[in-house]
């Protein structure tokens, strides 16, 4: 029986992304925080505000729908796929987004691994 799973992918790229400006020369004010974060981001390539705060908030629906794939699918498809693939016979289960070469999705636990 399983008895967690953490998860919270939006999060996880408001943080990659708070890293990123971090490293840059656009650095963000230090008490901006989530929906403000990710428009700040998009603005650096969407061609007015607007645009920016209909990207973002598609991103952040993007998440919630993963997160509700994972969800969802988790105990029929993928607990059986981290058993076989990781031999990860463990019951507490937390999901990472990163950016990797590409977008992924990290148990962190048994390294499984979710490319998107």
């Amino acid at each position: 029986m399983v008895s967690g799973i953490e998860l919270n992918l939006y999060n996880d790229w408001i943080e990659t992304v708070k890293e990123i400006f971090r490293g840059s020369p656009h650095a963000l004010p230090e008490n901006i925080r989530g929906l403000d974060i990710a428009v700040a981001y998009f603005l650096q390539t969407a061609q007015s505000d607007e645009e920016a705060e209909v990207l973002a908030e598609q991103n952040k629906e993007r998440f919630i729908l993963m997160e509700k794939a994972i969800r969802d699918n988790f105990e029929s498809v993928i607990l059986p796929d981290i058993r076989s693939r990781t031999g990860y016979a463990g019951e507490t289960f937390a999901f990472k987004w990163v950016y990797n070469q590409g977008e992924h999705i990290v148990e962190v636990h048994s390294e499984y691994r979710i490319p998107l």
